[in-house]
């Protein structure tokens, strides 16, 4: 039985019996077919550095809402101009309101710089934390001693009599 071993070391040696490899795959071989995808309703806005993008409503269901595009542009954010981002060209709703400017499905694309964002997200946070202690204050009003409804999360250690 070791002879049989030596001579099979002998001839992978010779070059007979070569163990073959597989043939490298690139990179682009190797990867997964594409995979087809209904496409976005809005799709994603080329970003300019120091900006935000948000898609503000201007209609519903045919019906124009002028109330929250006034508050919107009241509150800093600007509508983008077709110019600033030429891949929307043919997305454009042709009815629209903002000839200039960027509209798909009622909705159109305004900007705002990341500064003026990062100081609504604080506001809103902060107004919600106070919702949150006054609810929470209102809840604990009702509470009574005797049956409280809701209770500090503390752990108490207790150690039993010995006999």
């Amino acid at each position: 039985m070791s002879e049989n071993i030596l001579d099979n070391i002998e001839k992978m040696l010779d070059g007979e019996n070569k163990p073959t490899r597989a043939p490298r795959q690139s990179r682009a071989e190797a990867e997964r077919p594409k995979v087809w995808q209904p496409a976005s309703t809005l799709p994603e806005p080329d970003k300019q550095p120091g900006y935000a993008y948000r898609w503000v409503r201007v209609s519903t269901l045919g019906q124009s809402d002028p109330r929250n595009i006034s508050a919107k542009l009241r509150e800093g954010l600007e509508p983008v101009r077709i110019e600033e981002q030429p891949k929307f060209q043919m997305m454009v709703d042709p009815d629209s309101r903002f000839k200039d400017n960027i509209e798909v499905a009622g909705l159109l694309l305004c900007k705002a710089p990341m500064e003026l964002m990062e100081q609504r997200k604080a506001y809103f946070a902060q107004k919600n934390q106070s919702q949150m202690e006054s609810v929470d204050n209102n809840f604990m009003r009702e509470s009574d001693a005797r049956m409280p409804l809701f209770r500090e999360k503390r752990s108490t250690t207790s150690f039993g009599r010995g006999k």
